[in-house]
């Protein structure tokens, strides 16, 4: 039968669950919005202000794991903890959880990725670098290009250690969202 997901060590998570990119796929869209439709059908008494599809599958024409992103902005007021236990009681299991910020996940089985993977990222409103960093690839392909480059290039090296395939990627999101936040200012 094997371990439950919530008995296995990071390590066992990380071969269960490796670094892999894939090519760009027009159905990340139609995933992105079956979810929000569903996290909609679960939290209609929360004050859910903003649902986003964020992380590479929202950028279009580059390589991404094939799990989506979607952040799901709050009302401050709300309380998230709670929140997230309503998504866990319907399937979501949580990740993590840090001060204002709580990531959970769906499609991750005991026998790996299901088909449809996502990662469901709980903020308070305006806590949202990611929209910008999103828009400023998808307007900016070259910038697209060269993230898209070092993805590929951290993939082999860390595909099973997720930590810090993210970790060698900060600098150059740091980078461009600074960038990306001068030039939008306050579009969110």
């Amino acid at each position: 039968m094997g371990k439950e997901l919530s008995e296995m060590t990071l390590a066992e998570l990380w071969e269960l669950f490796p670094i892999f990119l894939v090519q760009h796929d027009d159905k990340w869209k139609n995933y992105y919005k079956e979810i929000k439709a569903l996290i909609m059908d679960l939290l209609p008494d929360y004050p859910v202000e903003r649902i986003s599809h964020i992380g590479s599958t929202a950028i279009q024409g580059i390589w991404a794991k094939n799990i989506v992103d979607v952040m799901v902005e709050i009302s401050e007021k709300t309380d998230m903890e709670e929140l997230a236990h309503v998504m866990e009681r319907n399937g979501f299991i949580g990740m993590s959880a840090e001060t204002n910020r709580i990531s959970l996940n769906k499609g991750y089985t005991k026998g790996g990725f299901a088909d449809k993977v996502y990662h469901i990222h709980l903020r308070y409103t305006g806590d949202n670098d990611e929209l910008y960093f999103r828009d400023y690839l998808n307007e900016h392909p070259q910038v697209a290009k060269d993230y898209e480059s070092l993805k590929l290039e951290l993939w082999k090296k860390y595909e099973h250690d997720r930590d810090a395939y993210t970790d060698a990627k900060t600098e150059f999101i740091r980078k461009w969202t600074t960038e990306s936040r001068r030039i939008y200012g306050d579009r969110y």
